[in-house]
């Protein structure tokens, strides 16, 4: 196998699995829908799985036509071809959990992408600190959980309560929703940044799908 393909436009990491232990996900954001397609079509010529993020409906529309079985994630905007087949453990857990509705769909590219690692996922929705009691509710989850991942905008005060009631990784995603002075979710990136809760880390506005890897990298783990 080649290192990389040459499309011109793209060259396609053949060796980031080797490297890396999951193939090259692929950014849509500022790809034309044609790229994104061939791109896929490309890769489908392997046998990892494909993921592609950030992804428009009208970029799997030209997907599809391509590469019949791709499926997607509207919510996350995901498209994923699955060609491997994988078995969880079901006794090592990532906990998904978000502060309000609002950041499902960040929360939703992180456990895709972990699901997508061959790792089992559980999802908890709603639990900001506006209402603690709701995760209060949770604790049973979250003492089971083998890695958390915690998102939410607005001051991102979730990252900092979860990690401080577990003695498991905590992975923090901050999301763009809020008020103006959340400056697009900055607010919610630095309070996360300075959380005092120990074992807590951050990554970029909005990713989930870093932290869906990083996830997955941490559960592998033994």
């Amino acid at each position: 196998m080649n290192e990389f393909d040459e499309l011109g436009f793209a060259k396609i990491d053949n060796q980031r699995t080797e490297r890396r232990g999951f193939p090259e996900a692929i950014f849509c954001e500022g790809k034309t829908s044609l790229q994104v397609a061939q791109i896929v079509q490309k890769m489908n010529e392997g046998e990892r799985n494909i993921l592609a993020t950030r992804a428009s409906s009208e970029m799997f529309d030209a997907v599809k036509a391509l590469t019949p079985e791709a499926e997607y994630h509207e919510l996350a905007r995901l498209i994923v071809v699955r060609k491997e087949e994988f078995v969880s453990d079901p006794t090592r857990t990532i906990l998904v959990m978000t502060a309000g509705t609002s950041d499902i769909a960040v929360a939703e590219e992180a456990a895709i992408t972990a699901e997508l690692m061959g790792h089992k996922v559980d999802r908890v929705f709603d639990v900001g600190v506006a209402g603690i009691h709701r995760l209060l509710a949770q604790q049973k989850k979250m003492a089971s959980a083998n890695v958390i991942v915690v998102v939410a905008g607005m001051e991102g005060a979730l990252a900092s309560v979860v990690g401080g009631l577990v003695s498991k990784p905590v992975i923090a995603v901050p999301t763009s929703i809020g008020y103006g002075a959340s400056f697009g979710g900055v607010a919610a990136l630095l309070g996360m940044l300075n959380s005092c809760a120990a074992g807590v880390s951050v990554v970029n506005i909005d990713n989930g799908f870093g932290a869906g890897r990083l996830a997955g990298i941490i559960n592998s783990m033994r």
